[in-house]
């Protein structure tokens, strides 16, 4: 073993200086790296709570859909109903009729909610809907062996819980498409989803135009006190 002497106290003092210097840049270069780590992990939650948000919003859709698919359902056994009461209503008959197949041909899907155009045309055939059935609820209130009758009756009461379930399942949509229109225009979602998930704005609904303007009438199921 060679014994160190005090002709090599200068290489000694210059290693050491050396050593001392690259401390501050390990530590950098750690902290860097520890910065990056943390940087994508939060990246990536972020992205997958977009996600996941979009995908809720794409369920309470369907949720939306399935409420309005009932309401088309029921509304042939409903024509038919009070036809063999009045069957001289032909032209408010007709009037749902013709809304009905309207309904049926605008799809709600996740390029209608968000495509402003697609949502308003949609917005638009099921708003004639409802006024058409608020026309006919007007109408089969001037007869009363129909309103009278048990199949009425019971077609009334689905209605009316369907028209309610349609409510609740737009709203449970427009509170989903509001947090996930919150999380994708507000920093840090905003970037990472220009970056990584790209979701599109989703539109949210509004009261129907048609709707506004049609009667409101009561479906006779109400419980009086």
């Amino acid at each position: 073993m060679r014994i160190l002497t005090q002709s090599d106290e200068p290489l000694l003092a210059a290693t050491y200086q050396e050593n001392n210097q690259m401390k501050p840049i390990a530590i950098a270069g750690l902290a860097l790296v520890a910065l990056l780590l943390f940087g994508g992990m939060s990246m990536v939650s972020t992205n997958n709570a977009i996600i996941t948000l979009d995908a809720q919003c794409d369920q309470m859709t369907g949720q939306v859909n399935s409420a309005l698919q009932r309401r088309l359902d029921l509304i042939p056994n409903l024509v038919e109903t009070v036809k063999g009461y009045a069957a001289h209503e032909n032209e408010t008959l007709t009037a749902v009729i013709t809304a009905r197949a309207s309904a049926t041909q605008v799809k709600l899907d996740a390029s209608t909610m968000t495509d402003p155009a697609k949502l308003a045309q949609f917005n638009q055939a099921q708003g004639q809907l409802s006024a058409a059935l608020g026309k006919l609820m007007v109408v089969s209130e001037q007869y009363p062996n129909l309103k009278a009758d048990k199949q009425f009756v019971e077609l009334m009461t689905q209605l009316e819980g369907t028209e309610n379930r349609i409510k609740i399942e737009r709203d449970n949509y427009n509170k989903a498409a509001t947090a996930l229109n919150i999380k994708i225009r507000t920093f840090p979602g905003s970037l990472v989803n220009s970056l990584m998930a790209n979701i599109a704005k989703r539109e949210v609904f509004q009261a129907e135009e048609a709707a506004k303007t049609a009667p409101k009438v009561s479906f006779g199921t109400e419980k009086k006190s």
